[in-house]
């Protein structure tokens, strides 16, 4: 199981972790021995790739590095740290500040995360939202309990949760899965998509809600 945790890279002698945005994007965060300075780059949703911030010394943390945190950290959750502190080829650390805290996030089996993962990567190797969304509108189209949701008028955000948490369920194997950790791995998968990982699966919803009224 994993949590909020950092990688350490090959790089550079250094740990990295992906932190939530202001702007609710996608960030990376990488610490080196011996550097006060982090080094901090967004994360492109058109390109998965890392946008460093504008100040930062290119020379201690090129792109390769940011390239190879983006790799490790693919599906985890966020962190936030305080201080840190290198003993040796390890680094703990150090009491951070009230602000600094982190809310208990949600638990997501990595292997469980791969499985989705796996099934939904096309023959180049890629994660295909179109094989992602055709399977979940087909699910839908097939599930019971989906055609009385509509019926009876479900609100769409509803109507995805079930589609999503149910479809995950069945392909991770863990009847299990609770809905909030399916809607964490949705999260993760949206955090790379540039429109949106299920935009097909929502407008097909809309679609069908509206032609119950109709």
């Amino acid at each position: 199981m994993i949590r909020t945790n950092v990688v350490y890279l090959s790089v550079l002698k250094g740990i990295a972790y992906r932190q939530k945005l202001p702007s609710g994007g996608s960030g990376i965060v990488i610490i080196r021995e011996g550097c006060a300075q982090p080094g901090i780059a967004s994360i492109s949703k058109t390109s998965g790739e890392a946008i460093p911030a504008a100040n930062m010394p290119k020379d201690l943390f090129p792109e390769e590095a940011f390239k190879e945190a983006i790799a490790l950290t693919a599906g985890l959750p966020y962190r936030k740290l305080g201080g840190v502190q290198w003993k040796g080829e390890t680094v703990s650390e150090t009491e951070a500040a009230p602000e600094e805290a982190v809310p208990e996030q949600v638990v997501v089996d990595s292997a469980e995360y791969e499985k989705i993962v796996e099934k939904y990567t096309d023959k180049d190797g890629k994660l295909s939202y179109a094989l992602l969304n055709k399977d979940l509108i087909r699910f839908a189209h097939a599930s019971r309990v989906v055609r009385q949701m509509l019926d009876e008028g479900g609100k769409q955000k509803e109507i995805s949760r079930y589609v999503v948490s149910a479809k995950f369920r069945a392909v991770t194997g863990n009847k299990k899965l609770s809905d909030e950790q399916a809607m964490k791995m949705a999260e993760l998968l949206d955090e790379v998509s540039p429109k949106g990982a299920f935009k097909e699966l929502n407008g097909e919803i809309r679609r069908s809600l509206k032609a119950r009224k109709e």
